[in-house]
């Protein structure tokens, strides 16, 4: 477990590390650098380094310690439906989920197609929340594939948005989160193609959330607050969209 400075979670929960990239949003992994970062750090847990998937039985077991309702963000640091992720570790995760009812899990995946072949075999109690990463017009199958799954509660991650979107089906849809990319070599958003999100979210009554621009020269506003890091909704490059702070949540599902 760690606290996260991700704007949209409180902790972070990996029992999985290590991934492989599968399409452009992966080139400038952050899990990436974290993991050689802290492999050069001679922490035990990531002496594999990131391109090696490895579960940890030993921390199954964690989301049992914490005393108070939390929202956790499951395998920042891998994917959960990789396919050198065995489908029993899958289920063993699902059903810690189940048993911790008074917490919140949002887990993210890149793997469409795997998780819809094996979605109908897992126990989805309405904590688990399902999302799916989107970066461009190419990935957006990924939104179909999640709207076949019995997740009660499905969102977007639309980051890095590296390229339009031009079709966006939220039937089913719950939450979209939407960010520029960060990083020395962040491909640049542009804000047409935010506000094209903003726009269907709101047609289709989805939350909105806006993370951030990623680069403060992406920022259509250069005096956007909060770029300045001491603003309580600081994020990087900022997340003023059109002098406004999108952070909307989903409903609870029932």
């Amino acid at each position: 477990m760690a606290i996260s400075s991700i704007e949209w979670t409180e902790l972070t929960w990996n029992p999985v590390t290590g991934c492989t990239k599968i399409s452009p949003g992966c080139k400038y992994c952050y899990a990436e650098v974290m993991s050689n970062r802290l492999k050069a750090m001679r922490i035990d847990k990531y002496k594999n380094g990131f391109k090696k998937v490895v579960t940890h039985l030993d921390t199954l077991n964690t989301p049992f310690t914490w005393k108070k309702p939390k929202i956790v963000f499951v395998n920042s640091m891998s994917d959960l439906f990789h396919p050198d992720v065995p489908t029993e570790f899958i289920k063993s995760v699902f059903e810690v989920m189940n048993k911790t009812p008074q917490h919140i899990y949002q887990v993210l995946t890149k793997r469409s197609e795997r998780l819809i072949e094996i979605a109908n075999g897992l126990n989805w109690s309405s904590n688990i929340w399902m999302g799916v990463s989107v970066e461009n017009e190419e990935y957006t199958y990924r939104i179909n594939d999640l709207s076949l799954t019995p997740a009660k509660t499905k969102f977007l991650s639309i980051e890095p948005l590296i390229g339009p979107v031009k079709t966006l089906n939220l039937t089913h849809i719950d939450w979209v989160i939407v960010g520029g990319e960060s990083g020395v070599k962040a491909r640049p958003i542009q804000k047409e193609w935010i506000e094209f999100v903003r726009e269907k979210c709101k047609e289709y009554n989805v939350a909105f959330f806006f993370k951030q621009w990623g680069k403060p020269k992406f920022n259509e506003n250069p005096k956007d607050p909060t770029i300045d890091s001491k603003h309580p909704n600081h994020a990087k490059g900022g997340c003023e969209l059109n002098g406004k702070i999108y952070r909307a949540m989903p409903k609870k599902a029932a």
